[in-house]
């Protein structure tokens, strides 16, 4: 027998298990690849730095970029409560129980909502257009994302000559960086320039740069973007164009940034800024840009695999094969494709110093785009951060945390304004400036959930980081949440329980007294906030008083038609085939429903689902794989998938949500939520950690038998690699990252161990130790 070296052994399980886990998906293609280039929006490619994002459209004769800037948006910093609307408050809550909701509503509307009524617009920076004089007539035309290294490339034949195009948005560097190259010499020859749909712009052309300045209309906040030109040939300015002729490559660097400070300060200097940053990256070559940002961006990206196996058909064009999935959903390349898409859009949009993406992430080409473009918090917004902890991209919530921060500081005057409350309370939409009161209408507007909701995202983090720190900082914003709730939950006339009026469960049912969505995340908060001051050992008075108010709030009911009750009156419709669902918040992304612990309510929630149908936006069917993940029904969530993976500009599909050709997720129109909950959705059928145990495999679909993943992040600190074959589990490799002990499940097995940090414990598919 050998005697290994115990450090030696180590190295060689890890090296082994490093090859197994990634040599099938090294040999996938992590491409969206096409055959032609762009002619609509939603057929560009996105690519973005957090702060810096853009549309490539990977035009031939014309080059058409689309770029953003996280913080240009139309309005000023300004405070939306409405003064005094707490005088108002019995008054409605009255009408409520009086069953006078339309007198509520309007009395709502009249003196209870938002100042002004409406909030303001993300808006679109600017566009970059590149003309390539005689390249109309072209061939061999390729264009493609890659996600292994968050480059988007173009490439073509004019007359014998390879025209390539690379375009990046980088990080380290927070520029855009487009770099042109021809395979002859002295045969690359171009204008740019940059242009925008403002009203308000001004273009100014020097030596190898040019710079646009934007102003928004009705609001304070101006934009400077400068590209900057280094090439081998020859620069000229021509007609408000930089011209560039005999060259046999370019690099053109694009930095941008506003006056936009934070929500109360527009004091900022974005000329000096974009100098700033082009004077740091001007004198480096591309290779060494292109480096940095793959470097920085793989640190995140490589982090977590995933592989399905490939039947042969990632070798198609994109387009075709979310045509093909409609017709025969047998793709298996294409939900690990999906999942690692939703990843990069992440990483794209979310990174640490940043804002949180929108409804449409951090791309918008309109000045007045759908919904505003703004974070609508009764679901859209929490559901694009679903992904982030189980898909081991940890530092992308940071954003959320940061957000969560201002509008807890606007939203406490909210709470005093509104509902003479103390803590903070945010409603179900806000913009960059951080308004945190009711908007739009009192039907839909006046919901309470959106603090409890957003802080369910501190709590999370702490579960999957165990960074003790980390809740030690956020608790007092933990608490306050709590505290809001605690003042604002009020008994009930008719039923003597508390309960959240006036208040409404999304969307749906009008403004009514007690919708169960409130109350699941209320109660989730204050159970949070309790073991948050154990873990502390803090605030033990205040925790006993959420204790003793936990069974008073309205509990979950069932229905006449075996139906979880949405409200608190029995009054659900079978026939409401409604995109949300809000109800079965407990069930995910909560877990106070569950099938160990509340059998039957787990059950009527079910039936709740099975009301509501199959059918649905985009967002909306990414909730339901989740549902269906975790009601461990995995041949369900995949024909959900297979909705959502359709092609959604074929009205033959009688049905709204799909997948645009570039992949982005149809609302319609697009909607960036339901990318990222469709990757957590997809996720969650291989790995739940919910119940204070890991269970592997617990809805694997029958149309994926074989896979492997690894780097995926469990509750409890850890860090797991799983394979399985002919549907059973094959191997578990699990890394405790806190030492915490671990519970382990796989079909009727339950097994649990003492783990150390940073050490690896590997299991057979019965949960053998090896």
């Amino acid at each position: 027998m050998i005697n290994i070296p115990k450090n030696v052994k180590f190295l060689i399980v890890g090296v082994c298990s490093y090859l197994f886990f990634n040599t099938a998906q090294s040999q996938e293609q992590l491409k969206l690849y096409y055959e032609s280039p762009a002619e609509k929006w939603t057929e560009a490619l996105p690519i973005g730095n957090g702060s810096l994002g853009a549309m490539i459209y990977g035009n031939v004769s014309q080059e058409h970029i689309q770029f953003n800037e996280e913080t240009l948006w139309a309005g000023k910093p300004h405070d939306y409560a409405h003064k005094g609307a707490y005088k108002y408050l019995g008054e409605i809550r009255q009408l409520l129980t009086d069953g006078k909701q339309r007198e509520a509503q309007d009395l709502g509307n009249k003196e209870f909502m938002s100042v002004p009524l409406k909030q303001i617009h993300y808006q679109p920076f600017g566009d970059v257009y590149i003309d390539f004089p005689g390249h109309e007539k072209y061939s061999e035309y390729a264009r493609e994302l890659d996600l292994n290294n968050a480059v988007s490339k173009v490439s073509y034949k004019v007359n014998d000559v390879i025209y390539k195009r690379e375009v990046l948005s980088s990080y380290p560097d927070q520029v855009i960086t487009i770099n042109l190259t021809a395979s002859e010499s002295k045969a690359l020859n171009f204008s740019i320039w940059l242009d925008a749909i403002h009203e308000e712009k001004q273009v100014t052309t020097s030596a190898n740069s040019q710079t646009l300045e934007v102003h928004v209309k009705d609001g304070v906040l101006r934009g400077v973007s400068t590209i900057k030109v280094k090439t081998d040939g020859k620069i000229e300015s021509k007609n408000g164009k930089l011209s560039i002729a005999n060259a046999s490559r370019a690099t053109i660097y694009l930095a941008a940034a506003t006056n936009y400070k934070n929500f109360k300060d527009v004091s900022g200097n974005p000329q000096e800024l974009v100098k700033e940053t082009l004077e740091k990256v001007e004198t480096k070559k591309y290779k060494k840009v292109k480096d940095t940002h793959i470097k920085d961006y793989q640190s995140l990206f490589n982090r977590f695999q995933i592989d399905f196996g490939d039947n042969g058909k990632s070798k198609e064009v994109t387009n075709k094969r979310i045509f093909d999935f409609w017709k025969n959903p047998s793709d298996p390349q294409l939900l690990s494709l999906y999942v690692q898409y939703g990843r990069y859009l992440m990483i794209a949009s979310s990174r640490p110093g940043t804002k949180p993406p929108t409804l449409q992430g951090l791309w918008n080409d309109k000045l007045r785009p759908p919904w505003f473009s703004s974070y609508t918090t009764n679901i859209n917004l929490e559901m694009n951060y679903w992904q982030v902890e189980i898909a081991n991209l940890s530092e992308c919530h940071e954003p959320l945390f940061d957000f969560i921060k201002d509008i807890s500081i606007t939203g406490k005057n909210v709470a005093k304004e509104h509902y003479d409350a103390n803590g903070w309370i945010v409603h179900h939409n806000v913009d960059i400036w951080r308004g945190a009161a009711p908007v739009n209408n009192a039907n839909h507007g006046l919901w309470l959930g959106g603090s409890g909701w957003l802080a369910s995202h501190i709590w999370e983090h702490y579960l999957f980081t165990q960074d003790e720190a980390f809740l030690r900082e956020y608790y007092p914003i933990l608490k306050d949440a709590a505290l809001f709730y605690k003042d604002f939950l009020y008994k009930d006339p008719k039923t003597g329980y508390l309960i959240s009026s006036p208040s409404n469960s999304p969307e749906i049912g009008g403004m009514v007294a007690g919708p169960t969505m409130d109350h699941q995340i209320i109660r989730a908060l204050f159970k949070s906030v309790i073991e948050a001051s154990t873990i502390l050992n803090t605030d033990q008075e205040f925790s006993k008083k959420l204790q003793v108010m936990i069974p008073k709030i309205a509990p979950n009911k069932i229905g006449k038609h075996g139906q979880l009750q949405e409200w608190l009156e029995d009054k659900d419709d079978p026939e409401s085939h409604h995109r949300h669902v809000s109800h079965l918040w407990a069930v995910y992304p909560g877990s106070e429903i569950n099938y160990e612990e509340t059998p039957e309510l787990m059950k009527a929630a079910k039936q709740s689902l099975e009301f509501r149908g199959d059918n649905g936006t985009g967002w909306s069917l990414a909730w339901k794989v989740n549902f269906w993940s975790r009601f461990k029904d995995g041949n369900r969530a995949y024909k959900l998938l297979g909705v959502l993976l359709s092609p959604a500009e074929i009205p033959e599909r009688k049905i709204s949500g799909g997948s645009y050709p570039n992949l982005f997720d149809a609302h319609p129109p697009f909607q960036i939520d339901g990318n990222f909950g469709a990757a957590a959705g997809i996720i969650e059928m291989l790995i739940q950690s919910h119940l204070g145990k890991i269970e592997l495999l617990p809805a694997l679909p029958d149309a994926l038998p074989k896979g492997a993943i690894s780097g995926v992040v469990a509750r409890g600190g850890f860090e797991l690699d799983f394979k399985w074959e002919n549907s059973l589990l094959q191997e578990v490799i699990v890394t405790s990252k806190k030492g915490s002990k671990c519970k382990l499940q796989y079909k009727d097995k339950l097994i649990e161990f003492d783990t150390k940090v940073g050490k690896k414990y590997t299991f057979d598919g019965m949960l053998n130790a090896k």
